[in-house]
């Protein structure tokens, strides 16, 4: 375009590189990010406005072909989210699992079948960055048929039972399983520590806070007997009012058939403990020990709830140990770890004593 006459020159061109700006050949010259305006003919047949896969394919039969395609997809991600009712004795509990599945794949999948892979398949990470903007998510939920399950290689496959529909962009919940009448368990569990026991401590100085924990058997015979997808349990319970409260949340693996689930919630408010050494020794006990002493414990735990609770102590202790002299008798479930089992009285307290020959 000339400034001064408003007149307009055409000239063909043939560009040669477009790398760090373009390269062009104009009229027999080369020139390097010319100006004006430019049109093209037409739009070459392999240049898509949008990511584009293109098949060809040979065949001996004439007519139409029916084809399957496979491949995989980035942008199609699901997990699983589980929502435990406790009933008002801590002892039953019903479940519910829930599927979320979220498609920022930039395509939407109508009428779809949906079949998820449950387990820890291995994928290559190309290192590869993609700058991607950050979609808006849509939410859906929906209930009805759960998911069949079934083996696949060594993991598990889950079918929905009807086709679905998922949006890009979009977030939806679909119902996994419906358990009710589970029976299930609640611990109290104090948690000890090792290092108390190599060397002298005038005051512990710790109240011990005792862990709550909820017990399931994932059995046909007690309302599961499916293999779970790994996710997050939330558990509730009603209040007076039967109002829901949330109480707490545990992780979980995928647990298979037959196993048991163990959800830590929190830290019980009313029960609690405090420990102190009332004696340390060391003795000589030669080759092949190094370490050898005589330690020993004073534990008073406190209940101030109106009902008795059982509790389990279980104290880590390193080496080669023994317990040498103890208020209440104790139980060796691991190689490194004793365990009381404590009933406290209603609004009272119960004192543990022990001593014990540690070795290493």
């Amino acid at each position: 375009m000339n400034p001064a006459t408003g007149k307009e020159t055409r000239e063909d061109a043939t560009i040669l590189s477009t790398n760090s700006g373009v390269v062009a050949k104009i009229s027999g010259r080369i020139e390097t990010n010319p100006g004006g305006r430019w049109l093209f003919p037409g739009i070459p047949e392999n240049l898509r406005d949008k990511p584009t896969l293109v098949t060809r394919l040979a065949t001996k039969n004439t007519g139409a072909q029916e084809l399957e395609l496979s491949y995989l997809s980035r942008g199609l991600s699901w997990k699983a989210d589980y929502v435990a009712v406790l009933n008002a004795a801590d002892n039953i509990l019903d479940l519910a699992g829930w599927v979320t599945l979220t498609n920022q794949s930039g395509a939407s999948y109508p009428n779809a079948r949906l079949q998820l892979v449950a387990g820890d398949v291995n994928q290559v990470q190309e290192r590869i960055r993609y700058a991607r903007k950050t979609p808006m998510v849509k939410m859906a939920m929906e209930s009805g048929a759960h998911m069949q399950e079934e083996g696949l290689f060594e993991y598990h496959l889950y079918t929905l039972n009807r086709p679905t529909t998922i949006a890009d962009n979009q977030t939806k919940q679909v119902a996994l399983l419906n358990a009710s009448g589970v029976p299930a368990t609640k611990e109290l569990v104090f948690h000890g520590r090792d290092y108390y026991y190599r060397s002298r401590y005038n005051s512990l100085g710790q109240k011990l806070k005792a862990s709550i924990y909820i017990l399931f058997e994932n059995r046909e015979g007690k309302g599961l007997g499916m293999p779970l997808p790994k996710g997050i349990v939330r558990v509730y319970k009603q209040d007076q009012s039967g109002r829901a409260q949330f109480v707490g949340e545990d992780r979980i693996d995928h647990t298979p058939r037959n196993e048991q689930i163990r959800l830590k919630l929190g830290e019980a408010f009313d029960v609690t403990a405090s420990k102190k050494q009332t004696d340390y020794q060391k003795v000589n006990y030669g080759h092949p020990y190094q370490y050898a002493a005589e330690v020993s414990f004073r534990i008073e735990l406190k209940n101030a709830k109106k009902t008795a609770v059982a509790v389990k102590m279980q104290e880590p202790i390193p080496g080669d140990w023994k317990i040498l002299r103890e208020s209440m008798k104790h139980k060796k479930v691991a190689a490194g770890l004793a365990e009381w089992q404590i009933e406290i009285p209603a609004e009272g307290s119960t004192i543990l004593e022990y001593k014990v020959l540690v070795r290493y």
